[in-house]
């Protein structure tokens, strides 16, 4: 095989083998236990004018990656508050940055499935050295338990879906 013929070839297989990659990450998006519309469950939730953003949040895939949107009580679809890679989609437990206001905090999601009960989430935002897990370290500025309500309808960028 002339070398040119073979580095075409080469270059191909390569791309074919990205594209394999990008569709087992969207397959693993497509079916994450974090997709759908949230609400907070706690019994007697309190509200600042920032934790009204984090009331209830729409989870879905946003380009190649997932995000969690602010949904107003209306109904309306509002900020982006967070975004995780794809590959993140089927844990359990997800570190990053998300939204307090226009202030980026750090960001915990869990989702917990206890014996016998629905699945839910934990989300909690605070400094860097906030922790749920921690007992040394900061407590969160804003921190609530989740029940799953349905199907997302909010998406990144103001669309629904």
């Amino acid at each position: 095989m002339p070398l040119h013929a073979f580095r075409l070839h080469t270059i191909l297989l390569s791309a074919l083998g990205l594209a394999a990659l990008g569709s087992v990450s969207a397959a693993q998006a497509e079916t994450s236990h974090f997709f759908g519309r949230w609400t907070v469950s706690d019994d007697k939730p309190v509200y600042t004018k920032k934790g009204k953003l984090y009331k209830t949040i729409d989870i879905a895939p946003c380009g190649a990656d997932f995000c969690g949107v602010s949904v107003a009580d209306d109904g309306g679809c509002g900020a982006t508050l967070f975004r995780f890679l794809t590959i993140h989609a089927n844990t359990d437990d997800l570190i990053g940055h998300g939204l307090w206001g226009s202030i980026k905090k750090k960001v915990e999601v869990v989702y917990m499935t206890p014996d016998g009960e629905k699945p839910s989430l934990m989300i909690g935002l605070g400094a860097d050295d906030f922790s749920f897990e921690g007992r040394e370290g900061s407590m969160p500025t804003f921190q609530a338990n989740y029940k799953n309500t349905g199907d997302a309808a909010c998406m990144a960028g103001g669309h629904t879906s």
